[in-house]
């Protein structure tokens, strides 16, 4: 593939992946308000998001997802469940080891979804995407 191809690929999946975080953190955040939690949505949908745009597999855009995608979950984890004693996220990231076990798996699945579903582009896990050309 050439260089600018692959330049507009990782725009593209670059474009997908902010497009299902965001989508990933209202919906958390949705479900958050009726009593729920679902801490490993927003970095599903952020790795859903980046390999449904993207037409090949990449180890290194699945990487990239995941470290992301744990980010945005802690984002998220201090933005709706801040530490009672400081609500500051300087005290939040020093404070990680307090969270509940619950939240670490969750957040831990949630990166580990955006690794799986962000490396593996349009072909995806359950095969092609769209009609048969065989």
């Amino acid at each position: 593939m050439p260089a600018p191809d692959w330049i507009v690929e990782d725009l593209k999946s670059a474009l997908g992946a902010v497009i299902g975080a965001t989508l990933g953190y209202y919906l958390f955040q949705l479900i958050y308000q009726q009593g729920f939690y679902g801490m490993m949505i927003p970095g599903a949908l952020l790795g859903l998001g980046c390999g449904w745009l993207s037409s090949r597999s990449s180890q290194a855009r699945g990487v990239v997802c995941g470290v992301a995608a744990l980010a945005l979950g802690l984002f998220t984890e201090w933005k709706f469940r801040p530490f009672i004693a400081d609500e500051s996220f300087d005290y939040f990231v020093r404070h990680l080891g307090d969270l509940t076990g619950i939240s670490m798996v969750m957040i831990a699945a949630g990166a580990g979804f955006a690794y799986w579903f962000g490396r593996d582009g349009q072909r995806g896990r359950l095969g092609p995407i769209g009609p048969r050309t065989e």
